[in-house]
């Protein structure tokens, strides 16, 4: 199954490094913003939506959580 490489550090623009660093220092996971980091138009408006959805303003909290762990799953992702 094809997987999307997740970008280092020396790969992402500054301003999404500012972002990746602020989320790993509060003890979050990266992951998906490194994997959107490839599609550069995209990140800021994923985000944007991605974490007013993850507090609750979009869809509920608990909703999103479970299609994260649905879809990981059926990625054989068990992270």
């Amino acid at each position: 199954m094809a997987r999307i490489s997740l970008k280092e550090n020396s790969e992402l623009p500054p301003e999404v490094l500012a972002q990746v660093q602020a989320v790993e220092t509060a003890g979050g996971d990266t992951s998906i913003m490194r994997g959107i980091a490839h599609r550069q138009e995209l990140f800021s408006g994923f985000f944007k939506w991605y974490h007013n959805a993850r507090k609750g303003e979009a869809v509920e909290e608990e909703l999103i959580e479970l299609v994260r762990l649905k879809i990981a799953r059926l990625n054989d992702c068990f992270t």
